[in-house]
């Protein structure tokens, strides 16, 4: 078996963690990654990296900005490689955000199966029409969409 080199370079984080090497060093500026300079100037990053660069996306997917991923990545320890207790500590704050977005898509997947298949032919009983944008009243984005009812 083969032994893993403690450091990889930028390209090889990149093809290993599916990032582009400007999303990493955009990362990098944020402070969500570190790495080291070697005396030619390259960066080498720990390979506990390629766990954080798969945290960032994953924070991401769940909808959370980069800086609340900044304020999450903060409370890891420095010192050691995160166990996964000190991961699910950090992920635990998600699951509500996570069961809110499952709804959410689950109310727009019953919204557009009824509509598909609903064949109303008719833009005037139809729930997702939104004649002269009465919708915009009640907030912004696709609002028969999000839940809202429109009016009959």
């Amino acid at each position: 078996m083969t032994k893993l080199a403690n450091h990889v370079t930028i390209g090889e984080l990149a093809r290993r963690s599916g990032v582009a090497t400007s999303a990493l060093r955009y990362y990098e500026r944020l402070g969500l990654l570190s790495s080291e300079r070697t005396a030619g100037g390259q960066r080498r990053y720990a390979r506990a990296m390629l766990r954080r660069v798969a945290f960032v996306r994953a924070a991401q997917t769940v909808g959370l900005s980069l800086g609340e991923v900044r304020a999450a990545l903060a409370r890891l320890p420095d010192e050691r490689t995160p166990s996964k207790a000190d991961w699910n500590k950090v992920s635990a704050p998600w699951i509500r955000r996570i069961d809110e977005r499952i709804a959410e898509l689950q109310r727009l997947r019953a919204t557009l199966n009824s509509c598909v298949g609903c064949g109303c032919l008719s833009l005037r009983t139809c729930g997702l029409s939104n004649p002269d944008d009465t919708a915009a009243t009640r907030g912004a984005g696709a609002r028969w969409l999000l839940g809202d009812s429109p009016p009959r």
